[in-house]
């Protein structure tokens, strides 16, 4: 039972946590089948913390497709996500509590050794002030939590709070950042020389996120109960005070990101996710935490303006903190996700279910949550580095109202986790939820947080080795004791002229029979959510008329289009960097109607060149799914606006690859007879898309891989390139066109060079590794495996090339697979970017040229590092064999 620690009386969101009749909502899903699920989770858990601890301890993280530790300044650097990187081991400490919780607690005695014995924090490193508290300082605190209990009942009797020292140190090198006149913490601290130092390299930020000064209270407040030291929870508390004074008075709404000296804001769009996410959750929790009634009013007055201006059932949409009526943006980012557990605690079930629903339906269409999705649940950002507020709120949910439901929700996001993100060193990120690619990532709050909230939402109250009501949640997850709430503390005096308004409290339980009049009335709720998810997922925004030419059709090489655009007043010119810039002046045009026209054209075009710079087409894959790499490497590919529709096809279409002759595709192929029945790899440049596509469909090939001339080029760092037809009807192209970026074509043809015999899976996304190989070939590379178990890895690759590689074909050389320069664009609307026109009209630039030259990017896959977890891979075929039987 949760622990009362205010004089008033019970808040509705804690009876929540109270109740103890489950409501039968749906089938109930039997005890039998929630161990199995419970048991998938630690055996889930064990994958991921096993590899780190072999492959990357003592680095910060795991990179599970290299199979190696992520070290800060050894690595590419990637911008404001390693400022979560001090050289302090972080993935360990973010993990303590999780093992408690799992019930290892010989790993956890040993992984608090580990950190004490190891662990530094005297690095001259900058870090982020946020990060570092929610994850680091609030690990050790949760592991100092967790070790006490286990003291308590007998166990680790050596520990004398050594994680708790570790603890203090580390919250005395944050200090620094509150040397400000706000009291708002700079954005960024060095753990060795602090702030505003020639050697500290910071201190000279002027701007935070709100959610990065409003998420400390809860780790600053236990680290002075906990000490009796008074300055951590004081300097918290001051910069919590500052940022509700500055809220918009009228709205009650606080921006996203704040000048951390005048207390300006910066950005003044205001929601529940990216930037102000956890501010709103610490208000909430450190009135469950300390009992100070002045969060719950605070919380409640931002609760109010939140479900009066954001929400908007089942979206949360971003407004103006002035302006709240009017939209900041259209589209929603994965972290606010969160907010329907949040819902829960306040005890606001309907929104938290409908909410819920619709990101529910949102993962179903692309296995996970995208990293931010439109307004009409497409696609905005593509990556998903296995975040766990989704299933966070799925478990607060479950608690809440004992709905089965939630426990097949749960089990959809495990079946994900296994089937696209697993890898054999661990969980690899996604890079591109529509194709399967991954990212060499595995953050450490995927097993700080991800695997507690499965683990919660499986397990029943006898599998937890202690009562979890008596503890609190960071946002982190780490779980701090409820009885610091009686602790000693220099609770600051309330702020001038601020009096408890009873208003902005509910003292009384509600009837439970009232928040659930129905056995149905989830699944009502839930109805409706389902059916518009899935309706405006499919429909396309209609166009903006008819004019003469549409500006899907346009190419720039067409002379009748050329002569329509300046006929509409509309001219093209063609830029030093290879795009095309198009100016309309309406006195120009040839009439007034001819004019509107080319107005509807321009306003096509921009809209198309939004429609593609927010991706809003789909990627296809290219997956290479022969030896040795059994689908294992998915590379991201470009659609093609013609020829056969992979999305439209259940199995894809398979078969080898093999390069055509000539190599540019522009003419008919002197190698047709190898082309024939296979899948024809060719060079961008010199002719069109759609007349290499008839080429190699006249020499029998069943399908044909585009790989662009401009060296380095990446899906990496490139927008989407969808390839358009040549303006003639392509009704005759019926195979599937693709296109690759220059590095991912390049992992393909060293792939051929190397093994001769290459098969790939053309599809919309990638298949599961078992999906990819039948069952006489699964049995097969089983048994090749075996024989080769003992055999040096090189012996036996080197085996198979000699066995299985006809003499016809010769590996491939690169030096040969260079072309003159382009002389002819392949399409007109590869990407456009869209630029404001100073006195000249609207103008649109297409972009048409290449893209620049980038670094390789170390999440891809080389063959040595494939070859290297063969070995890997024998126990996955074993297991493989086992289903089979």
């Amino acid at each position: 039972m949760w622990i009362l620690h205010s004089a008033t009386m019970l808040p509705a969101f804690l009876l929540l946590f109270l109740m103890r009749t489950s409501i039968s909502l749906s089938e109930a899903m039997s005890r039998n089948e929630k161990n199995k699920l419970r048991n998938q989770v630690l055996e889930m858990f064990d994958h991921a913390y096993q590899n780190y601890m072999d492959h990357a301890y003592p680095a910060d993280e795991l990179m599970p497709l290299t199979c190696r530790g992520r070290v800060r300044g050894l690595e590419p650097s990637r911008g404001d996500i390693d400022d979560a990187l001090g050289k302090f081991s972080l993935t360990l400490i973010d993990t303590l509590d999780t093992l408690a919780l799992l019930n290892k607690t010989v790993e956890f005695e040993e992984a608090v050794r580990r950190v004490v014995a190891d662990v530094r924090l005297d690095n001259d490193i900058v870090v982020s002030v946020f990060e570092t508290n929610i994850r680091v300082l609030g690990g050790l605190l949760g592991g100092h939590s967790m070790a006490v209990m286990l003291k308590e009942s007998g166990r680790m009797v050596w520990y004398q709070d050594e994680l708790l020292h570790m603890a203090k140190d580390l919250g005395l090198r944050l200090l620094p950042a509150f040397n400000t006149s706000s009291g708002l913490p700079y954005p960024r601290v060095n753990l060795r020389y602090g702030v505003r130092g020639p050697e500290t390299r910071t201190g000279t930020e002027t701007d935070t996120c709100t959610a990065c000064a409003g998420t400390i209270i809860l780790e600053f407040a236990a680290l002075s109960r906990f000490t009796g030291d008074p300055t951590f929870e004081a300097h918290a508390r001051r910069a919590l005070d500052f940022l509700w004074e500055k809220r918009q008075r009228n709205s009650n709404l606080v921006g996203t990101t704040i000048n951390i000296h005048s207390g300006e804001w910066v950005r003044r769009d205001s929601g529940v996710g990216a930037g102000i996410d956890s501010y709103y959750e610490y208000l909430m929790k450190a009135y469950i935490l300390l009992g100070d009634d002045r969060f719950l009013q605070r919380f409640n007055t931002h609760y109010a303006s939140i479900m009066k201006y954001i929400s908007q059932p089942p979206l949360l949409l971003d407004v103006h903190i002035h302006k709240p009526l009017l939209p900041a943006r259209t589209w929603m980012d994965s972290l606010l996700a969160f907010f329907p557990g949040l819902q829960v605690l306040k005890g606001d079930i309907r929104p938290a279910i409908e909410t819920h629903e619709m990101l529910y339906q949102v993962t179903k269409k692309h296995n996970f949550l995208p990293e931010a999705f439109t307004t009409d649940f497409r696609v905005h950002w593509a990556q998903h580095p296995l975040r766990p507020e989704f299933a966070e709120s799925t478990y607060f949910l479950y608690k809440a109202t004992r709905d089965p439901y939630y426990l097949e929700v749960g089990r959809t996001i495990l079946e994900n986790l296994n089937r696209f993100a697993r890898v054999p060193c661990g969980f690899a990120a996604m890079k591109d939820v529509r194709t399967g690619s991954h990212e060499d990532r595995m953050d450490s709050f995927f097993l700080a947080e991800m695997f507690k909230y499965l683990f919660l939402l499986f397990a029943e109250e006898d599998d937890l080795p202690f009562n979890v009501e008596d503890y609190v949640f960071t946002t982190e997850a780490h779980l701090l004791p409820l009885s610091l709430s009686t602790a000693s503390n220099s609770q600051a005096p309330p702020l001038a002229g601020e009096e408890l308004d009873d208003s902005n409290f509910e003292w009384t339980c509600p009837n439970t029979r009232l928040l659930f009049p129905d056995p149905a009335f989830p699944r009502n709720l839930r109805k409706p959510i389902r059916s518009t998810v899935d309706k405006k997922s499919d429909i396309t925004k209609p166009g903006m008329g008819r004019p003469p030419l549409r500006a899907q059709d346009f190419m720039a090489s067409n002379p009748e289009h050329l002569e329509l655009l300046r006929r509409m007043g509309v001219s093209l010119i063609h830029l030093k960097d290879g795009r095309v810039q198009l100016v309309q002046h309406a006195t120009q045009a040839v009439s007034a109607i001819a004019a509107e026209d080319g107005m509807r054209f321009m306003q096509e075009m921009m809209e198309l060149s939004s429609q593609q710079q927010k991706e809003q087409l789909p990627p296809r894959a290219v997956q290479i799914v022969s030896h040795p790499y059994f689908g294992r490497v998915v590379l991201t590919a470009g659609p093609a606006q013609f020829g056969l529709d992979l999305s439209k096809s259940s199995s894809g279409m398979r078969g080898f690859v093999t390069v055509a002759e000539p190599y540019n595709g522009c003419s008919e192929l002197s190698n047709g007879e190898i082309v024939a029945g296979r899948i024809a790899l060719l060079q961008r440049g010199q002719c069109m898309f759609a007349e290499k596509a008839r080429h190699i469909h006249k020499a029998g090939a069943i399908g044909g891989i585009v790989i662009d001339d401009n060296e380095g080029s990446s899906s990496d760092t490139a927008p989407l390139f969808q390839m358009a037809g040549d303006g003639r009807n392509t009704d005759d192209v019926t195979l599937p066109l693709l296109f690759l970026f220059h590095k991912e074509g390049n992992i393909l043809l060293e792939a051929l060079k190397e093994y001769r015999e290459v098969e790939v899976l053309l599809s919309d996304k990638a298949r599961d590794r078992g999906e990819t190989l039948s069952k006489t070939e699964r049995r097969c590379e089983y048994e090749k495996m075996l024989i080769c178990e003992e055999v040096l890895t090189q012996d036996c690759s080197t085996e198979e090339k000699d066995h299985t590689s006809p003499a016809s074909l010769e590996p491939v050389d690169q030096s040969q697979l260079t072309t003159q320069e382009q002389t002819t664009d392949d399409s007109v609307l590869g990407q456009e970017s869209v630029q404001p026109a100073e006195g000249l009209g609207s103008y649109v630039s297409v972009d048409v040229g290449e893209e620049p030259a980038v670094d390789g990017d170390s999440s891809s896959q080389s063959v040595d590092s494939l070859m290297a977890d063969w070995q890997e891979d024998l126990e996955a075929f074993k297991q493989m064999e086992k289903d089979e039987l």
